[in-house]
């Protein structure tokens, strides 16, 4: 694993302000109307995404997640510009408008979504990862999914034939305690999900979600087990989100001072005091790197706001492979 250095500190705690300040905005202009439809925003889980870029490949190592997908493609290289852009429906987003909020993808930077359906990514990582093998590519594919996705019949489907071919993948749950609503205790007989991996002989633990640090050495043991030929991982990342499962949820399955408690571990909070104990920055660097990321976040907004809705045409461009198909041009007049 690559050393993790004071540089390392800075890195983490700008991107993780970041990502946070992008999903704070996304919240405010979902309430404005700018943003609709579905919002799953990830305030709280952002040691993990930072912890998992630390040790990838980028370039090379594939992710693939489901809708809390807005930061993760900006963490591996997309223009957050577009990002945002794609959340507006704008033609410049990175599906040209057509995804929205659950639906982020880029091919250039082997980021392979955001997935509306529960669990749908999970035997798609693993397809993904089998692909890799085939070809005798050098590549590892990240799958993430929530608590309550490991409740689906996929998830086991999936770890049977990733273990039985030895597949270079790593299963990485976030689990945030509540799936959309419902306690990890009141759907499942015991709450220690990483042991689902026992059953089928595959490397598996628990990785402290809120620390960037644990998170990297927990991903670089798994990476590094799959590239070598060896299959699959199982880890379970314990986290806690800040916000609602999405913009509509009312939360009354926890308490505000559950939230607080929660709060006293925010990673980026611990992040700061580690930088702030070592001296790696003065608090008025830090300030700077606030001043800069809500610039570069007002930039976003502004991009996505100037830009222009897609034609009603890109529509079917996307769904017919068909040159002149002879049925859709009524519906376009």
């Amino acid at each position: 694993m690559k050393k993790i250095t004071k540089a390392t500190y800075l890195k983490w705690y700008e991107d993780m302000f970041f990502w946070r300040k992008f999903e704070d905005k996304l919240a405010a202009l979902y309430i404005q109307q700018k943003v609709r439809g579905f919002l799953h925003l990830y305030n709280g889980q952002e040691a993990i995404l930072a912890g998992a870029l630390h040790v990838m490949e980028l370039g090379k190592d594939r992710m693939i997640t489901a809708y809390r997908n807005h930061v993760q493609p900006i963490g591996m290289g997309v223009d957050p510009k577009r990002v945002m852009a794609e959340l507006f429906g704008k033609s410049t987003g990175t599906s040209m408008g057509l995804g929205g909020s659950m639906h982020i993808f880029s091919k250039e930077h082997n980021f392979h979504g955001g997935h509306g359906i529960v669990g749908g990514q999970i035997p798609l990582g693993a397809g993904m990862a089998f692909g890799d093998k085939y070809f005798n590519r050098d590549n590892v594919t990240l799958c993430f999914m929530g608590d309550g996705a490991v409740r689906q019949g996929s998830l086991h489907e999936t770890l049977n034939l990733a273990t039985l071919w030895q597949l270079p993948v790593v299963f990485v749950v976030e689990n945030n305690g509540y799936a959309m609503g419902t306690s990890v205790a009141r759907t499942a007989s015991h709450q220690e999900i990483w042991k689902l991996g026992l059953g089928y002989e595959m490397p598996c633990g628990p990785v402290d979600g809120m620390d960037p640090v644990a998170v990297a050495e927990g991903l670089d043991k798994a990476i590094k087990h799959a590239r070598s030929g060896k299959g699959p991982s199982f880890l379970e990342m314990k986290t806690y989100r800040y916000r609602g499962h999405s913009m509509s949820d009312a939360q009354k399955y926890r308490t505000k001072k559950e939230v607080e408690e929660y709060r006293k571990i925010d990673p980026i909070t611990q992040v700061k005091e580690i930088i702030s104990k070592n001296k790696y920055a003065t608090e008025k660097q830090l300030e700077e790197i606030d001043v800069r990321v809500r610039a570069e976040i007002a930039e976003c907004e502004k991009f996505a706001e100037s830009s222009p809705f897609p034609e009603k045409s890109v529509m079917y461009d996307a769904v017919y492979e068909q040159e002149d198909y002879p049925f859709i041009k009524h519906k376009l007049d």
